[in-house]
């Protein structure tokens, strides 16, 4: 397998370097972009989503054709609390799974995480109002007060008389203010949890965006390429998603979503709206691509909200 992949990156690094990168606009009809619609669309979720950045990335590895300041976009310490087949586990057991435009290939959209099946609620205990005796003459009895220990009446705070009062000439300075005292916290009162750095580059022989994951475990230690797939989701894990070098960054490996099958998929999920009359705006692109690539990494809690709409009515 080690050896196929290697032949196929050589194959694809040759492609690219020949080959112009794209310029001419072909998202409506193919869901590709071409790079000027790749730094808009980066533009535009830097400024929605302030948690977004552009990067330089090491300059040895700078690809010509992008801007040296805006080579590829990342979001840092994205918290990931579970993993990823305990979520599944949970929407499988309440039938929540959902394949979005089937084709004839199977090459649907997977949603992995959609809404679950609501559970019945238990009904509520509330008392009849026979049982209330609502009729009843008896008089109104004290209620126990909470300071009292549960007592039905309270003993006569014993206070002392001024008169009897005398000055011992203690120091009151000189007692120690407990309440003053800060304690360290628990360590167990801290949630620890894995995190990730997430970065979309532009993969020029695919011509679409391509994120990468680089994990971290709960002490902060780089997380190991294997312990990545506990976190993607497992229609997913170790089929669409490799351990490559990234494109920009010199240090480790890193998990990457591979792009072989972006297109398509984003040409289905731009076909929606575009057959109820909406025609989706280009720079809107990385917001539905990054809820696309939320099915395949449904616990890594990224942001891709956005309250602006998806398009236009044409």
């Amino acid at each position: 397998m080690q050896v196929k992949q290697k032949v196929y990156e050589l194959y694809k690094g040759t492609v690219e370097r020949v080959t112009a990168p794209r310029t001419v606009s072909a998202f409506l009809e193919k869901g590709v972009l071409s790079v000027p619609e790749f730094i808009l669309a980066g533009d535009n979720l830097v400024a929605k989503c302030p948690t977004w950045s552009w990067e330089a990335g090491d300059p040895s590895k700078r690809k010509p054709y992008l801007p040296a300041d805006k080579q590829f976009l990342v979001t840092r310490n994205v918290p990931c609390l579970r993993r990823a087949i305990s979520v599944e586990e949970e929407y499988d057991a309440a039938g929540a799974e959902v394949v979005l435009d089937d084709d004839e290939d199977g090459e649907g959209w997977l949603a992995t995480h959609g809404v679950q099946a609501s559970k019945p609620e238990e009904e509520e205990d509330i008392p009849s109002m026979d049982t209330l005796d609502i009729g009843r003459s008896d008089g109104i009895k004290s209620i126990p007060s909470y300071f009292s220990g549960g007592k039905e009446e309270e003993e006569e705070e014993d206070i002392p008389d001024m008169d009897t009062y005398e000055d011992t000439g203690n120091n009151l300075a000189a007692a120690e203010p407990s309440y003053f005292v800060a304690e360290e916290p628990e360590d167990d009162n801290i949630l620890h949890t894995r995190t990730y750095d997430v970065s979309i580059t532009y993969d020029k022989y695919y011509q679409t965006p391509r994120v990468w994951l680089t994990g971290y475990d709960e002490s902060r230690m780089p997380l190991k390429p294997e312990l990545v797939f506990e976190d993607i989701s497992q229609d997913h894990a170790r089929k669409t998603v490799t351990i490559e070098d990234h494109p920009h960054l010199l240090a480790g490996k890193h998990a990457s979503v591979h792009p072989c099958k972006h297109s398509a998929v984003m040409k289905k999920i731009i076909d929606v709206p575009m057959s109820g009359g909406v025609e989706p705006e280009v720079d809107k692109y990385l917001f539905i691509f990054l809820k696309f690539i939320a099915t395949v990494i449904p616990t890594i809690e990224y942001d891709y909200t956005m309250d602006v709409d998806l398009g236009s009515t044409s």
